[in-house]
This record gives C-alpha cells, structure tokens and sequence, in this order.
C-alpha cells in the first residue's frame, strides 16, 4: 500500500543571604581564637566552654606574633551570559523545528536571527542525520545512536503529545470491498494511468468528507490563549517512516483538491520521503493525520496525536476474509470480503465522545460504500 507510512514536545533560584561574621582584632580580644573565614566554631555554635584558668594551645601570647585571618580572594565576576537576538516569533519556529536557536548563525540587522536563518539550520540538520550504522554482534555488544536531528524533535513531540493531550482511541471494523472496487475503476480511467492508485488514496478522501459533520476534530488547543482554534482547512499530514526517523509531512489544503489532485499530492509526498528530501516547512500545519499500519501487516494500533493536532486515523491491513453479507431480501451468506479495522485517537479537550463517535462511524461509512459522497 505504498512506502511505509506510519505513526507523527522555569526554575526560580534564590540566593541566600550571606552575612559576614564581626571583624574582631585579636591585639583586643586574646580570649578569642584567629579563625579563618568560614571555618571553625562561631559564637553561639554551642561548643562547651574553657575551664578557668587554662589557656588554649594556640592562644597568642607577647612572644607570638598576632596573625591577621585570612582573606578567601575576591571571586571573579562570572561572564555575562549573551543572549540571542531574536523576535519572540522566530523564537517559537526554532522551538517547533527542533532548533537550538543559541548555535544558529544570524544574518538579520543588528546580528539577530532571522525566519530564513532557523529554517536554514533546520534543513541542515535534517540532512546531516544520516540513518545510523548499526553494530553487528561480531562487532560490538551494543550500539549507542546519538538522539538528535528528525530522531530528537520527533522524540520531544511524542512526548509532549502523550503527556498533554487527553487520548482517547476508538475501533471499528469495516467492510470496504466497494471501495477496492472503486479502486480498480478510477486506475483504470485515462487521467488516472500514470498515477499509482492505491486504497490510501480513498482512505485519505474519508477524512476530508467526514471532517464536515465533525469540524471540532480539525481544530487546535490554545493554552496560552485558552481558546479552542477551529481551522477552516485540512492539511492532511500522513505518518512516514524513513531512514532518518519518523516524519509527518503534510498536504496543504487538502480537502479543496479533486481525487486527481489528491492523488498526485500523495505521490510526491511519497516520493520526497523516500528520497529524503522532505523539509521541515511541509511538516508544519498539519491539522489531521493518517497513518498506515497496515503496510507492516499488522491489523491496527493506538496512534499518539501529532502535536497540535485532534484526532489521527490508524488504518491497518485489507485482507480477505469470511464476511456476513445481508442482501436487498434480507437473507445472510459468508462471503469473503475485504476487510480493514479503523483506529481512531482524539483529544478529549477537544473532541467528546460523541463527536468522535461520530467522526469514526461517517468514515467507515464513507470507505464502506463511497457512493455516499455523491450525498
């Protein structure tokens, strides 16, 4: 079904007053002992006092000279730390790609980073993460793999995902024996023969129909803000795994192309991920997910939610299997149908049961029978 598709993040210190001990002369004061700075007993530190009469070791007497305590040298003054010049939105494209704003190089006025500066560091490392070579048992007893480049942000983004969206994963069942059909029809139509016709391309559709009775699960949370963000477009991400590590590229304003548009917009999404030469710029923006477990054989799966994202679709293998089909007449046969299973994940703050009850059932209703569309 295609290449491997699957699925994709202050402290407050206080310092402590510090108070110096008294400066006594010990000329003036024979009783006390020459302490140096920080060290020994002080006044009131509850150390038993002298017997009358007996005079310490080390009491300084006529014929020893006084020595004045010690002085610790006074601490150089730590360096000023340098922060980076840069716009608070620049500073917030750096965070969601992954980059240490501190090493990029600035080309902006006054030595400030720039958009175009976080987008060049950020293409440059995506590159430079090469897919790690792993150590064999003949050569070594483990292999350790530096976290870093697609492999760290993805990371961060799973993590962040997990931890702050409520999941929520629902499954179904389907029968989409018309849509493998329908599949065969449209491969076979003159505009679609040089395109590759997959059933990910029908699976892709489902969402950009279904999102229309359910446009909550096509929004964003905003924390800081507290407002939920409806978005009035579908930028259809779909899960890639690659040598360098999962990514979610996605389809920009996918829910106002036609099927052939669509298909082709999968093609070179495919294509660039393969090649590895998707851009940090294609995996921003994403409003929903597909990914497509299936390609491995396996049946389905709980998807973590993209960041920023309300709900992501699993879809796992088409197989064969014994199906009960109920005709027009209301008789029941077995009949061996093609059959996949729906994972669906949302987040609860944004989507509740029902919507995403809802959501789930209208697309398998849609890859069930796809002459639901037409209505």
């Amino acid at each position: 079904m295609g290449k491997a598709l699957i699925t994709v993040l202050s402290d407050v210190s206080g310092t402590p007053d510090v108070t110096e001990p008294p400066t006594t002369d010990a000329a003036t004061a024979p009783d006390r002992e020459a302490l140096l700075v920080g060290y020994g007993p002080q006044e009131g530190s509850g150390r038993r006092r002298r017997r009358p009469g007996v005079a310490p070791t080390n009491q300084p007497t006529a014929s020893t000279p006084v020595q004045a305590p010690a002085v610790a040298p006074e601490a150089a003054p730590a360096p000023a730390t340098e922060r980076t010049a840069a716009k608070p939105p620049v500073r917030k494209l750096a965070k969601d790609l992954g980059v240490d704003i501190t090493v990029v190089t600035p080309t902006g006025p006054g030595a400030t980073v720039t958009r175009d500066d976080v987008r060049r560091a950020a293409e440059a490392e995506f590159v430079a993460a090469e897919p790690p070579k792993l150590g064999t048992p003949e050569t070594a007893a483990e292999t350790r793999i530096p976290i870093r480049g697609v492999r760290k942000h993805t990371a961060a983004a799973m993590v962040a995902s997990a931890f702050t969206a409520p999941h929520v994963t629902e499954f179904m069942t389907v029968d989409v024996t018309a849509t493998m059909r329908l599949r065969d029809t449209v491969a076979a139509r003159r505009e679609f023969r040089e395109l590759r016709v997959t059933p990910l391309l029908f699976v892709a559709r489902a969402p950009l129909l279904a999102l229309r009775n359910t446009p909550e699960a096509n929004a964003s949370w905003d924390e800081p803000a507290q407002e939920i963000v409806l978005k009035h477009y579908v930028n259809l991400g779909i899960a890639a795994a690659t040598g360098r590590g999962l990514i979610v590229p996605n389809i920009k304003h996918a829910d106002r192309m036609s099927l052939r548009e669509l298909a082709e917009a999968l093609a070179a999404l495919t294509s660039t991920a393969r090649d590895g030469r998707t851009t940090p710029q294609s995996m921003m923006g994403g409003t929903i997910t597909i990914t497509n477990v299936g390609v491995f054989g396996l049946d389905t799966g709980t998807p973590i939610l993209n960041p920023g994202e309300a709900a992501i679709l699993a879809v796992g293998a088409i197989r064969r299997t014994p199906w009960v089909v109920t005709d027009a007449s209301g008789t029941e046969t077995i009949e061996p149908r093609w059959v996949t299973q729906l994972a669906l994940s949302f987040d609860h703050r944004l989507v509740d049961g029902q919507q995403g009850s809802q959501l789930l059932a209208d697309l398998g209703a849609f890859l069930h029978d796809p002459g639901l569309a037409m209505l």
